[in-house]
């Protein structure tokens, strides 16, 4: 725990430095892959110090998260065939490994779509999606969709309320997160259902 909030700490004192549009991106990058903290945490403090560069920090942390969910993808991908396959082979876990892919293969939009835009760990996500198999361009499509949803929806609203919305963000994080993965989720559906 103490661990985490140092991290947490590092990552504000970065939000106060005049480098802080690189350090969002770099976060947003790693923590989609292995940081465990989120780019939120840089994010609502800059657009809150800058409140009319509010989008373009958003958009710097859509790229990061996604280029970050692309290189999870690869880890996933890449390793899993290595030592992950292996491993659950070893264990008896095919059965459950094809369930998973079945699950991927009907829902994975879903799938990533929540871990993105709500509070779930999205690198879990980015990197079982490439163990998986998932087809790399709705990952990349639902990643940037609902990665992009989430940073913008936080930085309007910042830009339009100021300081009372960023501290309603940080302490119902949870419920408002949800809240807008029901929109996401009703969104892919919708397509889906337009689409089949």
């Amino acid at each position: 725990m103490r661990l985490i909030r140092r991290l947490y700490d590092w990552s504000m004192a970065k939000a106060a430095s005049p480098s802080a549009p690189w350090w969002l991106g770099i976060i947003a990058f790693i923590e989609s892959s292995f940081f465990p903290i989120p780019p939120d945490a840089l994010l609502l403090p800059m657009c809150l110090a800058r409140r009319a560069k509010a989008f373009a920090y958003a958009g710097i942390c859509t790229i990061g998260s996604v280029a970050g969910g692309v290189f999870g993808y690869a880890l996933g991908a890449l390793f899993f065939s290595a030592i992950g396959a292996p491993l659950i082979a070893l264990h008896g876990g095919e059965v459950a490994m094809e369930e998973l892919r079945l699950l991927y293969a009907e829902q994975g939009a879903l799938i990533v779509a929540f871990a993105a835009f709500t509070p779930f760990p999205f690198k879990v996500v980015t990197i079982a999606s490439g163990a998986i198999g998932m087809d790399i361009g709705v990952f990349l499509v639902a990643s940037l969709l609902t990665r992009g949803g989430r940073f913008m929806l936080e930085a309007a609203l910042i830009w339009r309320f100021g300081a009372p919305i960023q501290a309603f963000i940080e302490k119902h994080m949870g419920w408002v997160t949800l809240a807008g993965f029901i929109v996401v989720a009703a969104f892919f559906i919708f397509v889906k259902k337009i689409a089949g």
